[in-house]
């Protein structure tokens, strides 16, 4: 836990205090600048979602007395445009955001949850800023390691297969550490050594992570950590938010690791998926069938085959 959303509160900023009060001016994206030093934005659970850190805005509605904030979802034709931000309700000051050896980036996760949603755990990497308690945040003893394996770790903890797992563990509605410390995630060094023809597990996994994080600027320092550069050392430009690539990008990380775990039977994935019914119903809804499903026991048997670079198209 980086903020306290209650205990912390003295430190928080709207967007008017921080112009008014505090004599703030932006600086681009969602950071501002004033006397006592930058202003970074103060993200909260409800912002994020698998390999997203620009899922919603918090809009204010200060005439609910109930519910004074909701969470406004960003559509796809904003993230497309790689220099877009989402909007907080609070930002705060720079010196109050510790990480790591000045890690510029750190992975959340999503405290309020339910075994009913769409999905129940949800991860993703996320630029340096602060964090209140309800995006608890998994951060390293060793940097080095950690910048080694965090791709590892947040593809596994948005995996259907672990997820299946993590709902039949959940009993309220907080992903709370106890539940978080019993999931099964696959050691770092098992990626290394799962081959599927040219590629290890470790690969497939990274070049995934990385199109599926990096779609804005602000992610910019991962691509980096990642070693997406050119051959002058510069980070190349993010990757185009295209949700027909997500999907199948994610559905290809789905189904490696169902090898991982060993599941492999057909059956038994297609009976992990009916778990899953909010989102049959929204993809049927859609496409007029299970895409994600489909695309998931595909690419089962291009991995079976030795070819993980296929062009499966449905």
């Amino acid at each position: 836990q980086m903020l306290n959303m209650t205990s912390d509160a003295h430190l928080f900023r709207t967007r008017e205090e921080l112009e008014e009060q505090e004599g703030a001016y932006p600086l681009g994206g969602n950071i501002f600048a004033g006397p006592t030093g930058n202003w970074l934005p103060l993200y909260v659970g409800r912002m994020i979602w698998h390999f997203d850190h620009r899922a919603a805005s918090v809009e204010v509605n200060a005439a609910n007395l109930h519910h004074a904030t909701l969470s406004s979802a960003v559509p796809d034709d904003r993230k497309a445009d790689p220099h877009f931000v989402p909007t907080p309700q609070y930002w705060v000051p720079e010196s109050e955001v510790d990480l790591p050896s000045g890690l510029p980036w750190t992975f959340a996760l999503r405290l309020i949850t339910n075994p009913t949603n769409a999905r129940t755990m949800v991860a993703t990497i996320v630029p340096k800023a602060g964090f209140g308690n309800n995006a608890p945040l998994l951060l390293p003893e060793d940097v080095e390691a950690y910048r080694s394996c965090i791709d590892r770790m947040v593809a596994n903890l948005n995996s259907l297969a672990l997820d299946f797992v993590a709902r039949s563990k959940m009993q309220g509605t907080n992903m709370n550490w106890y539940i978080v410390e019993q999931l099964p995630v696959i050691p770092p060094e098992r990626f290394d050594k799962v081959r599927f023809g040219p590629k290890s597990a470790a690969d497939i996994v990274r070049a995934a992570v990385l199109e599926l994080t990096y779609t804005a600027h602000d992610m910019a320092p991962f691509a980096r950590d990642m070693g997406h550069v050119d051959d002058s050392g510069n980070v190349r430009p993010p990757f185009v938010w295209d949700s027909e690539r997500r999907l199948t990008l994610r559905a290809k990380l789905d189904a490696l690791f169902f090898y991982l775990y060993g599941i492999t039977d057909r059956d038994d994935i297609r009976y992990i998926y009916s778990t899953f019914p909010i989102i049959e119903r929204e993809e049927t809804a859609v496409h007029g069938r299970y895409r994600s499903r489909e695309l998931c026991l595909a690419w089962m048997n291009a991995l079976a085959a030795n070819t993980p670079d296929a062009d499966i198209r449905l």
